[in-house]
Formats: C-alpha cells, structure tokens, sequence
C-alpha cells in the first residue's frame, strides 16, 4: 500500500479536503438522476452508494484522526448503513495508508526527542499495521520483540474541528435534533480525546489486564512505560492472526467455541464486575494465537458505567421487566428513552420501538447458553434495523434518545453481537463470568 508524506493538519486544510469530498458527492448525485432514466432505481442507487462510499472514505483516510475513526464508528451500522459503505468503512479498522518512513522517523523524534534508533535495537519503519489514530511498528529491546504504536500528527488537535465537520451527517444520519444534542457530541468528542492519550491507554491497559488475566484462553500483552510517551506506546509484539483473517481461515467448531466464550466472558466480566468496558470491539483490536487464545491489543477507547444506567440497562434485560408495561415506562424514563416533553404520539411510537427492540436483543441473557450462529436471530435484528431506517414515521420524532452512555454502550454490545455471529460461536455460557 502507498504511504503518506503528509497529513493536512490545519483546520482549513482539512476542511479543504471534506469540500472537495463534498463535491465529488454532488456530482455522484447528478449522475445518479442521469442513470435513474436508463436503469432500475436498484441499480442505480446501487452504484451511487458504491462511489459515495469510495470517495468519502478516500477523503477520510487522509486525513485519519477522528474523521476516520468516525467513519469506523459507522462501519459497525451494518443493520442501518448501505453495504457499500459498511465493507469500504471497514477498511478503516486496519488497512489504512500508512506514514512514509521519512515522516514515521520525524513523528517519532518530535513525540520522543530522540529518534527510534536511539530508543530501541532495531526499529522498522514501515508500518505493520495502519489505523484511524496511529500505526504500529515492530521494534526490538534486549531481545524482546516489540509493536510501537506512534500516533499520526496533528491527530490530537484537531478532533473538535473534525467533529464539527462530520456534525452535520451524523444529525441527518441519526435524525438528532433539538436542545440536548450538544452532550452526545461532547461524549464522543471526550471519548476521542481520551484514545489520543497513549499515558491513559497505557493504564487503561495495565489496569484491564491485571484484571482480566484468570480469564481462560484470555491472553495480553506487557506494556512499557519507559519506551512510551502521551504520543507514543510500547508493548510486547503478540503473534497472532486477525479475528477476522482468523474466521476466513475456517478453524474447526470446536476453536471457534473456545475464542467465542473467551470473547463473551471478557466483555461480560468488565462490564458485571469492573463496570468499565472496552468500547471498541472490531477485528481489528483482537488476535488468535496459535493455541486458539484470544488476544487483546488495544485499550484506547474505555466507556465508564455508573450505577444510575448500569441498573435500569440491566434492569430491561429481564424478559419479565420487559413485559410488565408500568415498570418497562419507568425504566425508559430512568434511562432517557422517554422524555416529559414527548408527544402522546412520541410516547406510543418509543415504547412499541424499544419494546420490540428489547425483547429481541436481549434474547441470550434469557438462555443459559445462547448459539450466535442462530441466523434467524441475526435476521431479524436486520430486519429490525432495516425497519426502524426506512420508517417514515421515526423521522418525523425527535431523534435524541437515551442517555448519552448509550453511545457507547450500544457500540459495545452491537460490535460484540456482531464478533460472535462472524465467529459463529455455540453454546456459549451466557452467565459463566460469574464463576471467573
């Protein structure tokens, strides 16, 4: 893959470079009307997704930072966006273009002082591994082989000024309006802020592991703060596939049993017993090593739960909650679904939606042990999805649902619904992190 010399880091820069976005957009659209005359609506809605999600994420993965990471957040919708821009979004979760190695040496040196010669070994300066905030590259210290994650510049600065460009999709996208939409943005700008942090990371990382290491076929790598900086991080180079070059290899029932529950019960113990979970569940954040141990290699993005949503949430799993309509309205109210300023017709339409919503979704928390093969599960949460996207009715409500923990908490379980589907994983012991 072609590197990079340079990353617009300035906010007109990077503005300039979503306007000519913008533009190839537009002139998408006018071919689109042009091609609605000679083909079918299908086909040509086809194709104008297929070239806006190619040029917008091409617009993005130059400028990485949070625009990127934005376009990975959305990569998870695969039940809300198009497919052409969940498969071309997804690219962002680990096959980005990466620094050029001039530049990698000049990002090290201005975040370290000292060139990466002079800190380790040896040191390669083409990436291994590209994402939306930094890359990774291999590194050895007193024979310990090791990945250095060395964060793109300006990535930092610029996520208040990035957020305020991609503001305007997300209202559209998510049908958010009105007074209290500020504090969803402020969450994701506050999560983004934090994941540029490497320091937080690294005792993020240490703390989480420490924690979680009597998980079974739950593996970690040690972190280095000597070799590690706000802008840079140091750990053990984990051999290991992808999750998803992992799945694509077809290993046998049996091992992906085995990765899925180790999945499941990480999630499980952090967010029961820790009440602090890692938010960030894509492939590209999790290794399978050879002895089918699953491995977690990234803590950037950790949601806090307090008690005042982590109670009511867990509250509304319960399929008896859930079917008992005075204490499931309370529970909406607690957590922000329903609002005092809600229309009667507002009202109605939140609690059939959630009801609906809930008492699919929660459906494993009901079973001792739950098959995420299941595709008719899947199907319907697709379906679901497709429903509440195409509703009319939904976009004529006020769109700022929730509490603004939802954010992250949705992302968290969706992404790991979705993990667990993709692994195929059987007869995972739903409730087995309370024997850890």
């Amino acid at each position: 893959m072609k590197s990079i010399n340079s990353i617009p880091t300035s906010k007109i820069e990077r503005a300039s470079k979503l306007i000519t976005t913008g533009i190839k957009v537009g002139v998408n659209y006018a071919k689109y009307y042009g091609e609605k005359i000679v083909k079918s609506e299908e086909e040509a809605k086809e194709n104008l997704n297929e070239a806006n999600a190619t040029d917008i994420y091409d617009g993005l993965k130059t400028l990485k930072g949070s625009a990127l990471k934005v376009a990975q957040m959305l990569s998870m919708e695969k039940n809300i966006l198009p497919r052409a821009y969940v498969e071309k979004f997804s690219l962002s979760q680990f096959s980005v273009p990466p620094l050029s190695s001039p530049l990698v040496v000049k990002t090290f040196r201005k975040y370290f002082k000292k060139a990466p010669t002079e800190v380790f070994d040896t040191f390669t300066t083409e990436s291994v591994n590209a994402a939306s905030i930094g890359q990774v590259h291999k590194a050895t210290k007193d024979k310990k082989q090791l990945a250095v994650k060395i964060q793109y510049p300006g990535v930092a600065d610029s996520i208040s000024s990035d957020l305020a460009m991609v503001k305007p999709i997300a209202i559209k996208m998510f049908n958010i309006r009105g007074e209290g939409s500020d504090e969803y943005f402020k969450e994701v700008e506050n999560k983004l802020v934090e994941e540029t942090n490497y320091e937080l990371e690294l005792a993020q990382s240490k703390e989480i592991a420490d924690k979680c290491r009597t998980i079974p076929n739950l593996k970690f790598p040690d972190y280095y703060p000597e070799y590690s900086s706000e802008r840079i991080l140091t750990m053990d180079w984990m051999e290991g596939l992808h999750l998803s070059e992992y799945i694509a290899k077809t290993p046998s029932q049996e091992s992906l049993n085995k990765i899925g529950q180790a999945l499941w019960d990480f999630y499980m113990y952090q967010m029961h017993v820790l009440k602090k979970v890692h938010a960030d569940p894509h492939p590209g954040n999790f290794l399978v090593s050879e002895d089918d141990e699953l491995i977690v290699i990234d803590f950037g993005c950790m949601k806090e739960v307090p008690d005042s949503f982590y109670i009511p949430y867990f509250e509304l799993a319960e399929k008896e909650n859930v079917n008992n309509p005075e204490f499931f309205e309370s529970k909406l109210y607690e957590l922000e679904i329903l609002r005092t300023d809600d229309s009667k017709e507002e009202k109605v339409f939140f609690k059939e939606l959630f009801h609906e919503m809930l008492s699919l979704f929660t459906q494993p928390f009901h079973q001792e042990e739950f098959d995420f093969s299941n595709e008719v599960f899947f199907n319907k949460i697709a379906d679901l999805g497709q429903k509440y996207a195409k509703s009319t009715e939904l976009k004529k409500m006020n769109g700022n649902r929730g509490s603004k923990h939802f954010i992250y908490i949705n992302r968290t379980f969706f992404g790991l619904y979705n993990l667990m589907h993709d692994l195929k994983a059987k007869d995972v012991k739903i409730n087995n992190f309370k024997t850890l």
